[in-house]
């Protein structure tokens, strides 16, 4: 008769099959490579199914451990959320949240209201990771993703956090020399400063006016990943930008940058998404309030975001609920 496998085995072998390296495993978990390669081998023998193909450089989960790996990202949630009814979790939240935004917005906003989140919360062990791609939550193991953009998929819970959106701004020098554009038709002919955001294909600006919807595609001599770059290209005077208010509200503002056409804009909200199995835990539940107060207190007035009650508390689960108005 096998025995029933430790969830701290099914934990070590969850983070092996997202980082693909025993090595890795092993760093994030704070252990050994050897112990990792133990739990490994144990769960292996308590399951008699062969998880994991290791070779030199990498490590490629077998058929049997892709059913395994789901089965126990189902156990280890269960058994959080059970830890948390059971003790005074519901007030006070303990263990490791797993959240990922996008670099700029991870660095300035997430990362700075996270700080303050486990000030609050000492319970909670917090996890922040920052990419320059649309991260799939539920499949890279992480439990929220905060991430400015409309654009999610619909067997993912959505809750807004706060209102947002992506203006053309230009450096003063850039207008003096090339002109200030007056009609969207005038962009392609602009120095453009193109990013790849995590929600729109590269070099395709998708603007609206009031009830109006249009497609621009640009072009520039300078392109980038990285949303920073493209904000100090613009304030170098090297062409026209499309970047969220709660980057360059504060450029605008001291006249660094200038709003171009600012009848068109494009609409970003700011999300918290996350798996629909994680739908009643106490430590999403906790941080998606949190956050949600922390826009309407530290942001609303500003004119970057705006988290209000109404908007702040809409969301949406599996496609239910309120649709985005326009991709950001």
């Amino acid at each position: 008769m096998h025995k029933n496998p430790a969830t701290d085995d099914l934990r070590v072998f969850t983070v092996v099959v997202r980082k693909s390296s025993f090595g890795d495993a092993a760093a994030e978990l704070g252990v050994s490579p050897a112990y990792v390669s133990k739990r490994i081998r144990l769960l292996e023998e308590e399951l008699a199914v062969k998880l994991l193909h290791r070779t030199t450089r990498r490590v490629a989960v077998t058929e049997e451990g892709e059913r395994v790996f789901h089965w126990a990202q189902r156990i280890l949630d269960d058994m959080d959320q059970l830890l948390q009814d059971v003790a005074i979790t519901r007030r006070e939240p303990r263990g490791q949240l797993r959240v990922s935004s996008s670099f700029g917005f991870g660095r300035q906003i997430v990362a700075p209201a996270l700080s303050r989140l486990v000030e609050l919360h000492p319970g909670l062990q917090v996890r922040l990771e920052v990419f320059d791609r649309l991260v799939d939550v539920a499949g890279e193991g992480f439990d929220l993703d905060v991430r400015v953009g409309d654009e999610i998929a619909p067997h993912l819970i959505a809750r807004r956090l706060a209102g947002n959106r992506r203006v053309l701004c230009a450096a003063p020098a850039y207008l003096a020399r090339r002109g200030t554009p007056r009609t969207l038709a005038e962009l392609p002919s602009h120095d453009c400063l193109v990013i790849k955001e995590r929600d729109h294909p590269f070099g395709v600006w998708r603007l609206r006016s009031g009830a109006v919807d249009e497609t621009v595609k640009v072009r520039g001599p300078l392109s980038a990943n990285n949303g920073e770059m493209v904000v100090q290209w613009a304030l170098d005077g090297r062409g026209i930008a499309l970047r969220s208010l709660w980057d360059v509200d504060a450029h605008l503002c001291a006249g660094r940058l200038v709003q171009v056409l600012p009848d068109w804009q494009q609409e970003a909200n700011v999300w918290a998404v996350y798996p629909t199995r994680l739908d009643r835990s106490a430590k999403v539940r906790v941080c998606v309030e949190f956050l949600q107060e922390h826009f309407r207190t530290h942001w609303t007035g500003r004119g970057a975001l705006q988290a209000d009650a109404a908007g702040a508390g809409e969301g949406r689960t599996a496609g239910i609920g309120p649709k985005p108005s326009a991709w950001g």
